[in-house]
C-alpha cells in the first residue's frame, strides 16, 4: 500500500469535495485515513437505488449513526440532489462529509447545490515519486502512474481496458457525447499534441469538425480531471511572446498508449518527451499537495526560445533535458528568460549523475530535484 502525500491540509475538521480520475486511490485512501466513517458507496447498485429512491433515507441513516466520523460519500456525483440533504446536515447538525468523486462535471454543469462554499476541494492525482519505494523511472514512464498500472509488469491491457470503459464510455456517457468515433480520434489528437501547443484550427481539421467543437471536448478533458491546460507566462514581456497554452494529460502512460508508443528506452526522443510530461505532473501535484498553489507556467518567445516550467510569479524557472550531461546549448532559454525577469532560482532537471553548477544555473539530476522538490526547497 502506498502512503499518499494528499492530506487533506488546512481541511481541519470542514467538509470536503475529494475529486480524481478513477483508479488515483481515492478510496484506498479514504479507508486508510478515515475507518471508522460512515461510507455510501454509489458505485454500489443497492446503495445507489435506494438513495435514488427515497434521498431523505440518507438523513435518516446519518442521524442514527452520529458516532461515525467523517461521513463519506463515493461517486457522490451520481446523485447530485443528495447535496441538498448534506447542506442540511452540516448547517443543523454540524455533521462533516467527504464527497468524493470521479468527476465535478455532472453536479456544476446540473446547476446541483455545491454547498455555498461549506466544502474544501481537493484532488488526488497518480503516484507521485516520494509515495513510491525504490521508485523506476523507466517503470514510470513506461507505465504511467496510476498505481494498478505502475505495479503491473505487463500493464498495456489495463491501459487499454481503462482507456475503453472509462475514457471512451463513462466520460462519453456523462458529457453526452454524440458521436464516439471522432471524440475517439480527438482524444488520440489531444494525446498527439500533449505537451505542446494548442491549435484548436489544426485540431478540429483532423477531426473533421468544428473548432467550437473541439475547444468543448478539451473543455470536457478537464472536467474530468483527465487533462488541463498550461499556460503561457506572459507577464510584462520585453519580447513578444507566445500566448496559446499547452495542454497535458493527467497520466503519462495514458499518454503513451493512446500514442500507441512502444516501450520507451532512454537516449530516445520519446523518451524526452515522456521524462518532461513526469516532471511536469511531480510539479503540479506538489503545487496542490503541498498547499503552496503556485502558478505553473511555460514561457516562450516568438523566436522559439522556450523555458518548460516557471513556477510561482518567477521565482522558479525549470527547463527538463533527459541528456545525461547538460551542455551550454541547453541553457539557452534559461538565460534569456533571466535577461527580462528577476529569478530566484534557475534549474535544469536532467540525467546528470551529479549536480553541477552552471554559472548561476543549477544542474540537478531528476532524484536530486524531486526530493528536493517535495522536501520544498525548490519554492
Amino acid at each position: 500500500m502506498y502512503i499518499r502525500k494528499q492530506l487533506f491540509i488546512g481541511a481541519e475538521n470542514e467538509s470536503v469535495f475529494f475529486w480524481g480520475a478513477r483508479q488515483t486511490g481515492k478510496s484506498t485512501l479514504l479507508k486508510v485515513m478515515y475507518p471508522n466513517a460512515l461510507v455510501f458507496d454509489l458505485l454500489l447498485s443497492r446503495v445507489y437505488n435506494n438513495l435514488a429512491k427515497d434521498p431523505d433515507s440518507l438523513r435518516e441513516i446519518i442521524l442514527a449513526n452520529t458516532e461515525k466520523s467523517p461521513v463519506i460519500i463515493d461517486e457522490i456525483q451520481r446523485l447530485p440532489n443528495l447535496l441538498n440533504e448534506v447542506q442540511w446536515l452540516i448547517t443543523n447538525h454540524n455533521i462533516r462529509f467527504i464527497l468524493s468523486g470521479s468527476s465535478p462535471r455532472k453536479i456544476i454543469r446540473s446547476g446541483a447545490n455545491l454547498l455555498g462554499g461549506r466544502a474544501l476541494r481537493y484532488e488526488l492525482y497518480p503516484l507521485v515519486y516520494p509515495e513510491i519505494p525504490n521508485f523506476d523511472l523507466i517503470r514510470a514512464i513506461n507505465n504511467g502512474l496510476l498505481p494498478r498500472h505502475y505495479d503491473s509488469v505487463n500493464p498495456k491491457k489495463l491501459i487499454a481496458s481503462y482507456i475503453g470503459n472509462y475514457l471512451r464510455d463513462e466520460i462519453v456517457a456523462e458529457a453526452k457525447i454524440r458521436n464516439v468515433e471522432i471524440f475517439s480520434r480527438f482524444l488520440e489528437s489531444a494525446a498527439f499534441i500533449n505537451g505542446e501547443m494548442v491549435n484548436y484550427s489544426n485540431i478540429a481539421s483532423d477531426c473533421g469538425v468544428s473548432a467550437t467543437t473541439i475547444k468543448e471536448y478539451f473543455q470536457i478533458l478537464q472536467d474530468t480531471l483527465i487533462g488541463r491546460f498550461l499556460p503561457s507566462f506572459q507577464k510584462k514581456p520585453k519580447r513578444r511572446v507566445i500566448t496559446a497554452p499547452k495542454f497535458y494529460l493527467f497520466d503519462v502512460g495514458i499518454t503513451n498508449y493512446l500514442l500507441n508508443r512502444r516501450k520507451i528506452e532512454p537516449k530516445t526522443e520519446l523518451f524526452g518527451k515522456a521524462f518532461e510530461h513526469l516532471i511536469y505532473q511531480e510539479v503540479y501535484a506538489h503545487s496542490r499537495y503541498s498547499d503552496k498553489e503556485y502558478d505553473i507556467c511555460y514561457w516562450r518567445t516568438a523566436s522559439n526560445i522556450e523555458v518548460d516550467f516557471i513556477l510561482g510569479d518567477h521565482e522558479v524557472a525549470i527547463e527538463v533535458k533527459s541528456t545525461d550531461h547538460v551542455k551550454s546549448e541547453h541553457l539557452k532559454g534559461l538565460k534569456a528568460f533571466a535577461e527580462e525577469y528577476v529569478v530566484e532560482k534557475k534549474i535544469v532537471v536532467s540525467n546528470d549523475p551529479l549536480p553541477r553548477l552552471m554559472g548561476n544555473i543549477l544542474v540537478l539530476p531528476w532524484q536530486v530535484f524531486l526530493e528536493k522538490l517535495w522536501a520544498n526547497e525548490i519554492i
